[in-house]
């Protein structure tokens, strides 16, 4: 087996793969604080629950938003396995083109949505990832990264509202029946919730109108939360990034030497 992880800015997501499979996603909180003891007992416990050894994993993968943490996740994972990690990043191959300014600059996350969408699916594409941050990435015809849009998350949004404005409450997601609210909370539901989706159906026309139309994937945490108010057609694979470390992974023939 193989252990991805895919570590956010927030949340670090842990999928495990048997053969190309995904065997079990597991998430755990992205802690800055935490040495690499605590996060090799984090992912000890994840793979109790899953009813895991880590006899039965053979290598892992990380992709990271997060540079401080990568060394010490790195520790974790060597100390569990008693082999380094693959890290995506420059010199990684990864079957796919990176078209932009800076390449080396290029988040792991977004290499291994890019690399899912076209070796799953098809070219091109354009991936949404709702999550901490909104992001929409162009996947050309020949499969290559072609560019990302950032956008601010939904939880991001709410947060803003709540803590910016003294009488704005903090509420639980969900869509309000109806557009314009009678109550702040209904008010506050209706901008990010249906906010968010317009604003999303907004930049895909954006997206289209410069690129030409392609399939829509769409991807993250929060996807759950707008995907039922967006207008366009698309695919749903919550686990897009996760299975593109297993791809990388597979694409690198990975044979790790111990550490002496």
């Amino acid at each position: 087996m193989i252990l991805a992880l895919d570590i956010g800015n927030s949340v670090i997501n842990i999928g495990g793969f048997a053969g190309g499979e995904l065997d079990f996603v597991a998430h755990i909180a992205a802690d800055r604080k935490k040495t690499a003891d605590e996060y090799a007992v984090s992912l000890l416990s994840v793979l109790s629950l899953h009813s895991r050894d880590r006899s039965d994993f053979t290598g892992s993968i990380i992709s990271s938003v997060l540079p401080e943490l990568n060394p010490v996740i790195r520790s974790a994972l060597f100390f569990l396995f008693g082999t380094e990690p693959l890290t995506v990043g420059p010199g990684v191959k990864t079957g796919i083109g990176i078209r932009c300014d800076m390449p080396s600059s290029v988040g792991g996350d977004l290499i291994c949505a890019s690399v899912a969408a076209h070796n799953l699916y098809s070219s091109p594409s354009l991936i949404v990832d709702i999550d901490t941050a909104t992001k929409m990435t162009l996947v050309n015809s020949d499969g290559a990264f072609a560019g990302t849009s950032i956008l601010p998350g939904v939880l991001m949004g709410l947060e803003a509202l709540s803590s910016g404005a003294a009488l704005l409450p903090t509420v639980e997601l969900s869509a309000p029946d109806k557009v314009i609210g009678k109550n702040t909370a209904d008010c506050m539901r209706s901008g990010i919730i249906y906010g968010n989706a317009s604003m999303i159906d907004g930049m895909i026309d954006r997206v289209f109108a410069e690129n030409g139309e392609r399939q829509i994937i769409v991807t993250g945490s929060q996807a759950h939360l707008i995907t039922p108010y967006i207008t366009h057609s698309y695919t749903f694979d919550e686990h897009l990034v996760l299975r593109g470390l297993d791809l990388i992974y597979n694409k690198n023939n990975c044979i790790f030497a111990l550490r002496s």
